[in-house]
């Protein structure tokens, strides 16, 4: 009875059949769709990073890289404690050649700190450069990619507060707040305004002390930045922001850091999951969407780089100053001998 439940493709031999079952063990799970079905993502595990964070360290061998104060727990990651400056950041050391991408990142911020009296909060970046220490929630400033900042403290509205100003509800934004920058290396990252001036958009999110996982999702599809997060427990994705023609180049780094100063929190990274989509492209599009070598965002106008000229050779350098001084030379020939000229002639005029 046993044997006439077996599917047709069992009756071959027990070689064939266990090289079968071997087959589909090892294929894993297969592509997922995403969206209405028009997309399909693939996990990228030399770019992702979860439990049991094997692979994360300081040696040649690991896929991930931790810096300043960051430390690997047994249930995640924390860059940085909830004391005063402290900085912390974790590194992909493989960049990413991918065309259109998802990353998932499953964070935690706590602290002891009350109302407003926490910072600073963590950013997620793709840049040029990793392992840059430097006042940007860890990062350096001036960075090359993009960064999702997870901004827990309103500079701006505590300084209005302290010169005694009003300030204006109109423009007031209530924090926690995401936002998103996209820089070529030429705009500062402005702690004074929360980097309001440098921001393509942000929402508000409340993601600090809660008792329920929290989720932030960053995708880049088409030249089309999409940031949505998951804080609400209801296990469902929230629009932060969206922002067309981004232009962004291939080869970049993904990491995460985090920074605090006299204010405080404890920030964790439970999970890091980059997914390839696969989607398809017209003819035009596929004109449209060459790689890019710097930055941008369309109808953003963003600083020129200017590269900074290469020193002189030696040389170059003797050879400049060599026909200075044999210009210098024939200038003041040439001034002396028209003196005379000049002087000859008004003798003459005078006699």
């Amino acid at each position: 009875m046993a044997a006439a439940l077996r599917p047709s493709w069992w009756s071959a031999g027990d070689g064939s059949r266990m090289l079968l079952v071997l087959l589909l063990l090892a294929s894993g799970p297969g592509p997922r769709p995403v969206g209405s079905g028009q997309a399909f993502e693939y996990l990228k595990r030399e770019h992702s990073l979860s439990k049991p964070y094997q692979g994360v360290g300081t040696g040649s061998s690991s896929l991930w890289n931790l810096m300043g104060n960051a430390m690997v727990m047994t249930q995640y990651i924390r860059l940085t404690p909830d004391m005063q400056s402290k900085q912390g950041a974790l590194w992909n050391r493989v960049p990413c050649f991918l065309r259109d991408w998802e990353l998932q990142v499953h964070f935690k911020i706590h602290g002891q700190g009350k109302k407003n009296l926490h910072g600073d909060g963590l950013a997620i970046w793709y840049t040029k450069d990793r392992m840059q220490p430097g006042p940007v929630f860890g990062n350096m400033d001036k960075f090359v990619g993009l960064g999702v900042f997870v901004d827990t403290y309103p500079n701006e509205e505590k300084q209005q507060e302290a010169q005694k100003r009003r300030y204006s509800p109109g423009v007031q934004r209530v924090f926690p707040y995401i936002s998103a920058m996209v820089n070529n290396g030429s705009l500062s990252y402005d702690h004074e305004r929360d980097g309001r001036p440098t921001e393509l958009g942000g929402c508000t999110a409340i993601v600090r002390n809660l008792h329920y996982d929290t989720f932030l999702v960053i995708r880049y599809v088409k030249r089309h930045l999409t940031i949505m997060m998951d804080i609400d427990g209801k296990h469902e994705w929230r629009d932060c922001i969206e922002v067309p023609g981004v232009r962004l180049p291939r080869g970049y780094y993904f990491g995460t850091s985090s920074i605090t100063g006299d204010l405080s929190d404890n920030h964790d990274v439970i999970s890091l999951k980059l997914f390839e989509l696969t989607v398809e492209r017209t003819p035009e599009e596929e004109k449209l969407h060459r790689d890019v070598f710097l930055p941008s965002v369309d109808n953003m106008k963003l600083p020129e780089m200017t590269a900074p000229l290469p020193p002189l050779s030696g040389l170059a350098l003797f050879l400049i100053v060599f026909f200075s001084l044999v210009f210098s030379v024939f200038a003041i020939v040439i001034g002396i001998i028209l003196y005379n000229k000049w002087q000859e002639q008004s003798r003459k005029r005078f006699y």
